[in-house]
């Protein structure tokens, strides 16, 4: 019989929110959190998922921080002209998702409560779904492609730093 370890995913209210607030800073974004059972504005999955309205990062204590990092992600690689009229929905194309997920990837490691093998195993059991089978896989084999798109925009370096920067 094999014994499976079951961990739930990292909520927002199990860290310290100051410091995914830090964090977030450093990018011009703003968290707000909303009370226990009350919608998330701007939120795209509904829910417990963060929403985003413009610089605003919205998030219950139930909410992932991987669904917080992601919002914020797409807020980050988004052109500036989109980021002017965020609500809600993000959009962006195929490689521009690729670069959000590279790029929360790398932030989970400033988040010391969340970390990269964390935010691989939250996402795995979110739902997630890369062509490998699973998101650190996809990151360590199969993300180049996101890694240059992310190099492309100037949003990090050549030794996958964040650059702390928007992309214009």
């Amino acid at each position: 019989m094999l014994n499976y370890l079951i961990m739930s995913i990292l909520n927002c209210g199990d860290i310290p929110i100051e410091s995914l607030q830090q964090l977030l800073e450093k990018y011009c974004l703003s968290i707000h959190t909303v009370a226990d059972g009350e919608d998330i504005p701007g939120s795209w999955f509904g829910d417990s998922e963060a929403g985003i309205i413009g610089q605003q990062l919205y998030v219950r204590k139930d909410t992932p921080v991987h669904s917080a990092l992601h919002e914020s992600c797409h807020y980050i690689c988004m052109d500036s002209t989109r980021r002017e009229q965020l609500h809600t929905d993000a959009g962006g194309g195929y490689d521009e998702e690729n670069g959000v997920c590279y790029l929360q990837t790398i932030l989970a490691d400033y988040i010391a409560e969340f970390g990269r093998a964390r935010s691989f195993s939250d996402m795995d059991e979110w739902g997630y779904s890369f062509r490998l089978g699973s998101a650190q896989k996809w990151f360590e084999e199969d993300a180049e492609d996101a890694r240059e798109w992310l190099l492309q925009h100037g949003l990090v370096t050549a030794d996958d730093k964040p650059t702390w920067q928007l992309r214009s």
